[in-house]
C-alpha cells in the first residue's frame, strides 16, 4: 500500500464494462512528508469517494484492484482504498 494525493479526475464516456460506476483519479504517489515520489498513477476509486486534493491510501497492484472493484477480471492495475484524516509518527 502506498500514500498519495489526488491531482486529478479523469473523464472517459467510454469505458469497459467493468468499469461503469466507478471515478477514475489521478494519484501522485509521495513519501511520508508529501513529497512526490515517481509518477503520477490512474486508479479506480469505487467506494471512498476521494477528490482533488485528499492524501490517500492507494493499491498499486491488480489482483489486488480487481478484489476491490468485485466484478472479476478488469482492466485495473492501482485502486484507491482509503481517504487519509492524518498520519502519526512516533
Amino acid at each position: 500500500m502506498l500514500i498519495g494525493q489526488v491531482v486529478g479526475n479523469v473523464v472517459a464516456t467510454r469505458k469497459d464494462g467493468k468499469l461503469e460506476g466507478t471515478k477514475l483519479l489521478l494519484v501522485q504517489p509521495t513519501d511520508l512528508e508529501g513529497r512526490p515520489r515517481g509518477g503520477e498513477v490512474l486508479a479506480i476509486d469505487s467506494s471512498v469517494d476521494a477528490g482533488i486534493g485528499d492524501r490517500v491510501l492507494l493499491v498499486q497492484e491488480g489482483k489486488a484492484a480487481q478484489h476491490l472493484l468485485g466484478r472479476g477480471t478488469a482492466a485495473v492495475d492501482a485502486a484507491v482504498v482509503g481517504v487519509i484524516d492524518h498520519v502519526e509518527l512516533g
